[in-house]
């Protein structure tokens, strides 16, 4: 290829390709083909064609088209799908030609009609991603076309695809999905298995002979928890929802189906000085079938190891390759101290009593953490947390300095190891507080790129949206978060936040009222509440949910509430309130 033939261009890529083909071919070669011809000819081609696109390559039982318009491309993209399912209405379904479609915006080379390069390799990545009868976009495209196309795509996060260094953000649409679907309980719903291997991890029982110990067995799962989720070729629930059956005994199966998991790790954790001994089993929840079962007896010291053994043991059996990212992030990780990891473990179970004490307790361990190894990024993290739990609930006489205390603790993180994601969380929060929206969506990013399965980073990315105002894509997160972690009460109140802000108030409702079933004290979901009755003319409900609110919170202000939440619309809140105002009450 002489290289002054090679143009360049920015162009829109669709690639669509047939799902099973292989195995339509093999039943009945003939028809198969007839029958894809006949919907390249009579489908695919008339929508080209409508949407200003062009075909530049056929690949069997795949396509590549050219657009030179982003919204085109993602409306032709999502049309092919409608009419391919409308065409296989009358056909039985183990004959039907369904696609996966994948749409990238990019640079590519020209050489006579043909394109090359990362434009078109996204492209045709991405499409793999796609469900089957649906669309997958990159998250360039989907910041091109968002708001102009009419279409509602789900946030389907980071995915390291084959040949392409960078992991890659994608929005995903079938034509039967919306941004968000109806809430409802795990038993009135229970969640689809997802196409990637999908797992829970059981709090370990502990073994040591000593209840006080517990916190050990608890802090070796959560690194487990945290291990398998840095996994891109997994799906992970997360800590708060696997937690929820502690001190159970519960039918796998039963794990299985209100998880929404294929697998189920359980095990026991035995510590006797500073040596550790822990057991784990891997169970299919589909059938109770157990799938392996493996021992580890090794010195705390090298714990790290032992939780990349388990991981790698996993991975190995749901024949899960790791990305070359991933393998050399676990290259750097060697011993550790007993007292630090056993400070850490400690810390974390402290943090999680939310008081002002607790805070205090954790932060002494941390400090302590930090002088044994200055190396431990997720002790400057969780002293970032604090430092900022500490300010926004203003416990031990914080000030706004405790602001700056944080940013700077999030940056020691990052600094100690960059493929923490839990220091790129803490940044993006920060900064989110301080109004910087622009960089905490940066930092929150990062750490999804890093650990895929990161409900928190969902949950954290969506509150940057939100505030953004970009409400349809916050909505989304929040719908992914949930989906990771079913228990955590925040997301619900968050989406409901999200859902009253566009006017979606029957399912607002749904999310805030569910959130009061996790946790029935929250002053801040109660205020909703009264806001969303009062916007749509239920006004005793209003009234009485306000009242409710002073009850739990005599001190709620909706002025502080004004002040800390960095909306950029100033007059977000305002609006709110105002259905409150409408049915008498006084702000």
């Amino acid at each position: 290829m002489a290289n002054e033939s090679i143009r360049r261009r920015l162009a829109a890529i669709l690639a669509a390709d047939v799902v099973g083909y292989s195995r339509l071919m093999e039943r009945d070669e003939k028809s198969t083909h007839t029958l894809l011809m006949g919907r390249w000819k009579e489908v695919l081609e008339p929508l080209v064609a409508l949407h200003q696109g062009r075909v530049f390559k056929r690949t069997g039982d795949g396509v590549l088209v050219e657009f030179g318009s982003a919204v085109n491309a993602v409306e032709c993209a999502a049309a092919l799908q409608q009419a391919m399912a409308a065409a296989n209405r009358d056909i039985p379904e183990d004959q039907s030609i369904v696609l996966r479609v994948g749409v990238n915006l990019g640079d590519v080379m020209v050489e006579d009609s043909d394109l090359y390069g990362d434009g078109v390799n996204v492209a045709a990545r991405i499409e793999a991603l796609a469900e089957p009868g649906g669309v997958a976009l990159s998250d360039g495209i989907h910041e091109y076309v968002h708001g102009r196309t009419g279409l509602d795509f789900i946030d389907s996060g980071y995915h390291e695809v084959k040949n392409i260094e960078r992991p890659v953000h994608i929005w995903t649409w079938s034509p039967n999905n919306r941004t968000s679907v109806p809430i409802k309980t795990a038993a009135e719903s229970p969640p689809q298995l997802p196409r990637k291997p999908s797992i829970a991890v059981l709090p370990f029982d502990n073994m040591s002979g000593d209840p006080e110990q517990g916190y050990f067995a608890d802090g070796i799962t959560e690194d487990i928890i945290t291990d398998l989720s840095k996994v891109s070729g997994l799906f992970v629930i997360a800590r708060n929802s696997s937690f929820a059956y502690k001190g159970k005994t519960p039918d796998i199966r039963k794990v299985s189906r209100e998880l929404g998991v294929r697998y189920v790790l359980e095990g026991s954790v035995r510590r006797a000085a500073d040596r550790i001994r822990i057991n784990a089993q891997m169970i299919d929840g589909t059938t109770g079938g157990h799938l392996w079962a493996e021992r580890y007896d090794r010195g705390l010291e090298d714990i790290f190891a032992v939780q990349d053994e388990v991981t790698r043991t996993i991975v190995n059996a749901l024949r899960v390759k790791l990305t070359t990212g991933e393998e050399e992030r676990r290259e750097g990780r060697g011993k550790v101290d007993p007292e630090a990891y056993d400070l850490l473990v400690r810390s974390r179970q402290t943090m999680l009593q939310l008081t002002a004490v607790s805070s205090s307790e954790a932060r002494a361990m941390l400090e302590r953490v930090i002088e044994i190894d200055p190396g431990l990024a997720a002790a400057y993290a969780r002293l970032s947390i604090i430092a900022f739990a500490e300010y926004a609930n203003q416990w031990n006489g914080a000030t706004p300095e405790n602001l700056e205390q944080a940013l700077q603790l999030a940056h020691n993180a990052i600094d100690a190891d960059d493929t923490e994601p839990q220091g790129h969380i803490s940044l993006a929060l920060v900064l989110s507080w301080m109004r910087r929206l622009d960089e905490a969506e940066a930092a929150a990013e990062r750490a999804l790129a890093l650990d895929p399965n990161l409900a928190d980073a969902y949950t954290g990315l969506g509150n940057i949206r939100e505030f953004q105002g970009r409400y349809e894509d916050a909505v989304a997160l929040y719908t992914r978060a949930q989906r990771l972690d079913p228990q955590f009460d925040l997301s619900l109140h968050f989406l409901g936040r999200a859902l009253l802000s566009l006017g979606r108030f029957d399912e607002a409702e749904i999310a805030f009222t569910r959130r009061l079933t996790l946790a029935p004290r929250s002053d801040m979901t109660r205020f909703y509440l009264a806001c969303l009755y009062g916007r749509i003319g239920r006004h005793e409900e209003a009234r009485r949910y306000w009242r409710e609110t002073r009850e739990v919170n005599p001190n709620f202000s909706v002025d502080h509430l004004k002040r800390a939440l960095p909306y950029r619309d100033p007059d977000l809140l305002d609006r709110l309130v105002d259905g409150l105002r409408e049915v008498g009450v006084s702000i």
